[in-house]
């Protein structure tokens, strides 16, 4: 029981932090006016994932490259696997 809801809050986190990677690259791409559907679902990511990803990137922002989505993936992959 405490092992499918721990997988289902890592696996939420991880597919969110996935999520907020490839939209920052779709929307851009989408031109001046992106779909709302798509500002939704951009906006829910940044929500989720803001807690997590924002005090990590405050260290590991080099010019135009973060890495902090980077980091917070690795570092919730080992957490996970100490859990399960």
């Amino acid at each position: 029981m405490l092992d499918s809801i721990v997988n289902v809050v890592f696996g939420f986190f991880f597919a969110c932090i996935l999520g907020r990677t490839l939209l920052s690259y779709i929307v851009p791409m989408t031109g001046n006016r992106p779909h709302p559907t798509l500002l939704s679902a951009q906006r829910f990511v940044f929500q989720v994932t803001e807690p997590l990803l924002g005090p990590i990137r405050r260290y590991l922002t080099f010019g135009v490259f973060d890495f902090s989505p980077m980091v917070v993936l690795i570092v919730l992959i080992i957490v996970w696997k100490r859990l399960v």
